[in-house]
C-alpha cells in the first residue's frame, strides 16, 4: 500500500506518512520543522488547518483544540492521520527541526527501582542506539492502550541502548497503571523517539537553573547529567529546584551528588508546599517559583531556565520569567504538557 502524501502549503514541503504514524510524527521523522510541543493531544501547538484530502482523527476531543478551533475547521497533527494525499496549512519553524530523527523501535524492560513512594525509574533496552539529547522525550506504546504515552527520559544517550524513565503513578491513570501493576522484566514495548525542544543547551555561558515538580524530575536530572558530562559544572553553577507537595515527596539530591562536578557547583533547592504539622520540615517552604525568584542571587535574566513539573507550576514560572523578570525566552526551555 502506498504511504499518503502530505503537502504543506505554508512552506511547500513535501512529505510521506509511514503506517502508524501521525502527520506530525511523519513531519519530524522527515526532518521538518512542524510547531509542536507535547506529541500528545494536550498543549494545541500543531494545530493545522486542512485543504484538501481526508484525514482521520485519533482523539476527537483532545483538549488542545477548542471550541473556536474546531469551528474554524482545525485539526492537532499530533492526533491525525492522512488517508490519503492531503495537502495541510501548518507553522513551521527552524527551531522546531529536529536534531536527531525520531525512529520506531522495540524496547524491553531490563529494570526498576522506586525514587518515593509514587515515582518510579523504569529502565528499557532498545533494538539499537539509544540516542537523544538531555531533556527530551519518548513516545510509549504500551500493552492494551490504544493511543501512546509520552514520558520524558532521565539519563542521556548511551551505548547502553538504554532508555530510562522516572515515572508518577497517576491515579486512574492508564499509562502509569500498565508500568506500575502490569509490566514485568523482559516485557517489551514499543518506543519511538526522540522528541522534545526542551533538551539541553550547552553552547549558552549562562549558569544553569533546573527547576522540576513531581515526575519533572526526570528531564531535569538528565538536564543535569547532561551538564555534567559536557563539562559545563566545571565553570559554571547549576540552581536546581525541587518542589513537593510534602516532605516525603522529595527526591534528586543524591542523582545530582553523583555528578562529576567541582565542590559548590551544584546548588539543590528543595520546596514544599504542604509540609504538615509535626514541624520535621526544616528547608524551604511555599511555591517553587517563588523560591527561584526569591533564593537566585543575581537577576533571573543572568540565567538559563529548563523547567518540567504540573501545568500551574509551568505557567507560573512561565508568566514570573518572562513578565515579572523580563528573561528572554530563547533562555527559558520547557514542554507543556496537560
Amino acid at each position: 500500500m502506498d504511504k499518503p502524501t502530505i503537502r504543506n502549503e505554508k512552506d511547500g514541503s513535501v512529505f510521506e506518512q509511514a503506517e502508524g504514524d501521525t502527520i506530525l510524527r511523519a513531519a519530524l521523522r522527515a526532518g521538518l520543522g512542524l510547531s509542536y510541543e507535547c506529541n500528545s493531544g494536550g498543549c494545541g501547538g500543531c494545530k493545522f488547518e486542512l485543504m484538501n484530502g481526508e484525514i482521520e482523527t485519533q482523539w476527537p476531543g483532545a483538549p488542545g483544540l477548542g471550541e473556536r478551533d474546531r469551528k474554524r475547521g482545525r485539526h492537532l497533527a499530533c492526533q491525525c492521520r492522512a488517508l490519503g494525499p492531503v495537502t495541510i496549512k501548518a507553522a513551521t519553524a527552524p527551531e522546531y527541526q529536529p536534531r536527531i530523527l525520531p525512529r520506531r523501535q522495540r524496547a524491553r524492560l531490563v529494570g526498576t527501582r522506586d525514587i518515593t513512594h509514587d515515582i518510579r525509574e523504569f529502565r528499557f533496552r532498545s533494538e539499537s542506539d539509544a540516542r537523544f539529547l538531555p531533556g527530551q522525550f519518548a513516545m510509549l506504546d504500551l500493552p492494551g492502550l490504544a493511543a501512546s504515552r509520552a514520558y520524558s527520559l532521565s539519563n542521556t544517550a548511551n551505548e547502553g541502548r538504554e532508555w530510562h524513565f522516572q515515572i508518577r503513578r497517576v491515579l486512574h491513570g492508564q499509562g502509569s497503571h500498565v508500568l506500575f501493576e502490569k509490566l514485568v522484566e523482559g516485557d517489551e514495548i514499543g518506543l519511538d523517539g526522540p522528541y522534545g525542544l526542551a533538551y539541553l543547551r550547552t553552547g549558552s555561558p549562562r549558569d544553569i537553573v533546573c527547576v522540576a515538580g513531581g515526575s519533572g524530575l526526570a528531564p531535569m536530572i538528565s538536564i543535569a547529567r547532561g551538564a555534567a558530562e559536557a563539562g559545563l559544572l566545571n565553570g559554571r553553577k547549576l540552581h536546581f529546584f525541587y518542589g513537593a507537595r510534602t516532605p516525603r515527596d522529595v527526591c534528586g539530591e543524591s542523582m545530582l551528588d553523583a555528578l562529576d562536578h567541582r565542590d559548590g557547583q551544584i546548588v539543590y533547592i528543595p520546596v514544599v508546599s504542604l509540609p504538615g504539622d509535626e514541624g520535621g520540615w526544616s528547608g524551604e517552604i511555599g511555591y517553587v517559583h517563588d523560591a527561584v525568584a526569591r533564593l537566585l542571587p543575581t537577576e533571573l535574566a543572568n540565567y538559563e531556565f529548563y523547567f518540567a513539573g504540573p501545568p500551574p507550576m509551568t505557567q507560573a514560572l512561565q508568566e514570573m520569567l518572562m513578565i515579572g523578570h523580563r528573561v528572554p525566552f530563547d533562555q527559558i526551555h520547557f514542554d507543556r504538557f496537560f
